[in-house]
């Protein structure tokens, strides 16, 4: 599903001893194509009204092309040491699992099976908890490439990640990574290590990464389903990308938030707990010392009475990120994800107010052979519901499709010509990122084409309240 509107773009952000372990609460899928990914847990959403919030993923940006340099994440108490990282997405074919570095062959292995979690009445201390995880947590900074009026300049990101296995995978961000030229991750001992992107996930923000190393210590997992409201957090990150290994403690403020990051609604939790720009991708704790999700965003900025806005963190639940997880090693993307194959744009409220239309994302196209397609969905159709929700805007449809996966069967709702329909839709699988970005452009060169025709003609064509023809 691609959306086009004309007044806005989406785009779909000494370690002391440790505590005992208790039982594993992840399983790997099998190890087969043919293997159908976990669904993810449905969880209510409630939406946030923003006045004059805005959303900020919370990595750091520096470069030439900007004032202020972010140092490359710096030794423990050795400010201002740097060290350049070499490109590390290289293409030559190798056997198997072997991916070229350069000076070394990555060799990428399966996740473990199992991972293992803390047991416990979660009375552990901040301090106790920063001790038993430091070393599992990291610095990341890249390289990549903008363009600037024209001009190509290289700038760097600094962010933060987790240590998920001992032999090297490490949990971070999408936006901390994306078009990345090259990676380096930094150890709380001050090691550094060039990573591979074994895969990444931009409609959840998570990424997977891998570094050549062996008896790294990591995390243990905990279950962010059993997460409470005003349960204690802390979170361990590099605020700023200088402040390396930070500890920020809070609570949990609520859970099951619908936070619309970048035109993405990502499902997320509440904290208090300080987060700030270079902490994306950290590991947010529980008081057993598990990790149960990984900091991503926060709101800034102020209301309409000219209310600041104070410790409004979010982070996404390591249970959600561990279904993507395991399908971003094994296959490098998130298998079975729906898709309707449909571009839409959303309906303003004025102009359904004006001729007494619902609000909701109209029907530009249908893909032909597409499961919306079959279903008898056509163009100039105004979605109004997916299964028990309502939907108003292209997020509201999106969010609606990320708790279904292909092959699920589902009611959607449009209206059309002045009548409600019920459709009944059995979902496709999204096609890979490539595919839905050569869809979009070709649906958008058509859009542009017919606006420029019209142009040419001088004609207006009159607006069809009942949705016959409309958008013809």
């Amino acid at each position: 599903m691609e959306n086009y509107n004309e007044n806005m773009n989406y785009s779909f952000e000494p370690m002391p001893e440790q505590q005992p372990g208790g039982q594993p609460q992840y399983t790997q899928p099998q190890q087969t194509p043919e293997t159908s990914v976990k669904p993810k847990k449905k969880h209510t959403g409630l939406k946030l009204a923003a006045l004059i919030l805005a959303v900020t993923l919370v990595a750091g940006t520096a470069g030439s092309v900007l004032t202020h340099v972010i140092g490359t994440i710096s030794e423990k108490n050795a400010a201002g040491q740097t060290q350049e990282a070499e490109a590390v997405m290289g293409e030559a074919e190798l056997p198997e699992n072997e991916q070229d570095m350069g000076s070394y062959n990555l060799v990428s292995t399966p996740l473990p099976e199992k991972l293992p979690s803390n047991a416990g009445d979660k009375s552990l201390s901040r301090s106790q908890v920063y001790a038993m995880n430091v070393n599992a947590c990291v610095g990341i900074a890249t390289q990549i490439t903008t363009n600037i009026w024209g001009q190509t300049a290289s700038a760097s990101v600094a962010g933060s990640g987790f240590i998920l296995t001992e032999d090297g995978y490490v949990v971070t961000n999408n936006h901390v990574v994306e078009d990345a030229t090259s990676v380096t991750v930094k150890l709380y001992n001050g090691e550094e290590y060039d990573a591979q992107i074994v895969g990444t996930d931009a409609m959840n923000d998570v990424a997977l990464l891998k570094i050549e190393a062996e008896g790294l210590q990591a995390v243990t997992v905990g279950n962010s389903d059993e997460l409470l409201v005003g349960d204690e957090v802390i979170a361990i990150g590099n605020p700023l990308g200088e402040l390396t290994f930070t500890m920020t403690a809070g609570c949990i403020s609520a859970l099951d938030r619908e936070i619309n990051a970048d035109g993405k609604p990502i499902n997320m939790m509440q904290t208090d707990a300080a987060i700030n720009s270079g902490n994306s991708g950290g590991p947010l704790f529980d008081m057993n010392g598990n990790v149960i999700g990984i900091t991503t965003a926060k709101y800034s900025g102020s209301t309409s009475s000219g209310t600041s806005i104070e410790g409004i963190g979010f982070a996404i639940p390591i249970n959600d990120v561990m279904d993507i997880v395991y399908d971003l090693q094994q296959y490098g993307y998130v298998k079975d994800r729906a898709y309707l194959g449909v571009t839409v744009r959303d309906l303003d409220s004025s102009t359904a107010s004006t001729y007494g239309l619902p609000i909701g994302p109209i029907v530009q196209s249908v893909a032909e052979g597409s499961c919306t397609e079959k279903a008898g969905m056509q163009q100039g159709d105004i979605i109004i519901g997916y299964e028990d929700r309502t939907v108003e805007s292209y997020t509201d449809l999106v969010a609606a499709l990320h708790r279904s996966k292909a092959g699920d069967t589902v009611t959607i709702k449009v209206f059309r010509a002045g009548a409600e329909i019920e459709l009944t839709v059995t979902l496709d699988e999204r096609p890979q990122d490539d595919e839905i970005s050569a869809i979009e452009d070709e649906q958008n060169q058509k859009i542009q084409q017919e606006e420029e025709n019209q142009q040419q003609q001088q004609q207006i064509n009159p607006f069809d309240p009942f949705g016959f023809g409309f958008g013809n």
